[in-house]
């Protein structure tokens, strides 16, 4: 594209999901309710798996790290797209929109690059039980992580650094929020290099880790099969029930929005990929994660009850403390009871668990 005759922008102006004025209090409720549902699940997640020492897993190490991914990569979009809706304001500085862009890459690959690292965590467990602590060590369970969190950081700043360098002439309307593509149609500047980075690093990145999840769950199913007695081969495959769900629903729905026919619009199927890998994904992960589970379910429930535990009565915190019936007026002067299981222990927050 020739820049002749073309201004030089240093914001962005972000569309939205529509211009219609009476869809715009609807979609702020929508991706609000989202959003709060989004980091409720996740941060429930989180607290549970601190408290709860029965968690302390390799597994649950990884979940753990999930929700904390999925915070960050619906707080990158859905805060900013609701700012605009409600102020009407859609402007975007040019540093902000590569700070977002950038995010998004690097929680969003950070996301599948987390699934991959699940599933090899569910071979070792399927295939290798009884050596799964030692193989799976809290050196191994780092290892995997971090490599996983400096490869996709790596990608997203090479992406970030060669926007950069381009010069923005040919308007200033993207979609509702910064995103590679989108950028690189607004670009007066040579993309050429642009693209061949996008290409080459979405065949690395985006088959890698299906390519790990694919291998690794034909080693499991294989194990399983193998197994004689039915009971045997369901409380096996069970284990992996619902990171394979969450591993569906991730590629399932890339797949279905880009394996389409040509005639769809190609603006269209980048903005339904993204809504439903950065807002609708992270927020089902959690029930994903928590239905099927008895143990996250337990450590929820106790995690709940003790927030929900009720204030006691002024009477029922002076029987804690042995105060005499006498001064709340009663006939007798015998010490009441500790209404609390665990005594004081219980009021203190123990966090023992059973």
């Amino acid at each position: 594209m020739e820049p002749e005759n073309q201004t030089k922008i240093s914001e962005f102006f972000l569309q939205g999901l529509s211009e219609k004025p009476e869809h715009q209090t609807l979609l702020f409720t929508m991706f609000l309710s989202t959003y709060l549902v989004t980091i409720i699940g996740n941060v429930l997640i989180i607290l549970a798996i601190i408290t709860d020492s029965h968690l302390h897993t390799p597994m649950y190490f990884f979940l753990f790290n999930l929700s904390l991914v999925d915070i960050l990569l619906s707080s990158t979009t859905v805060p900013k797209m609701l700012a605009n809706i409600q102020t009407h304001s859609r402007a975007i500085p040019f540093a902000g929109c590569l700070t977002q862009m950038y995010a998004f890459h690097l929680f969003g690959t950070t996301d599948s690059f987390l699934l991959a690292v699940m599933a090899i965590d569910r071979f070792v467990a399927v295939v290798h039980p009884l050596r799964y602590l030692v193989l799976m060590c809290p050196r191994v369970c780092g290892l995997l992580l971090g490599a996983s969190w400096v490869i996709t950081n790596l990608q997203s700043l090479i992406h970030t650094c060669l926007m950069a360098q381009l010069t923005f002439c040919a308007g200033s309307g993207i979609s509702h929020f910064c995103d590679l593509m989108p950028l690189l149609k607004l670009s007066c500047s040579d993309t050429h290099t642009n693209e061949l980075v996008i290409f080459a690093f979405g065949i690395v990145m985006g088959t890698s880790p299906l390519s790990c999840i694919l291998l690794t769950y034909i080693r499991i199913f294989w194990t399983v099969f193998k197994i004689p007695s039915t009971r045997g081969k369901w409380k096996a495959f069970s284990t992996c029930g619902s990171h394979l769900t969450g591993v569906s629903l991730f590629y399932g729905t890339i797949f279905a929005v880009y394996l389409q026919p040509t005639s769809s619009s190609s603006s269209q199927k980048d903005k339904a990929a993204a809504l439903m890998c950065g807002v609708v994904i992270p927020m089902l992960n959690p029930f994903i994660y928590s239905l099927r589970n008895k143990d996250m379910k337990a450590a929820l429930g106790k995690l709940i009850g003790k927030v929900a535990v009720p204030c006691p009565r002024p009477e029922q915190l002076l029987d804690v403390y042995h105060v005499p019936g006498s001064l709340l007026g009663a006939r007798d002067t015998e010490m009441h009871p500790i209404p609390y299981p665990g005594g004081v222990q219980s009021l203190a927050g123990n966090t023992d668990t059973e």
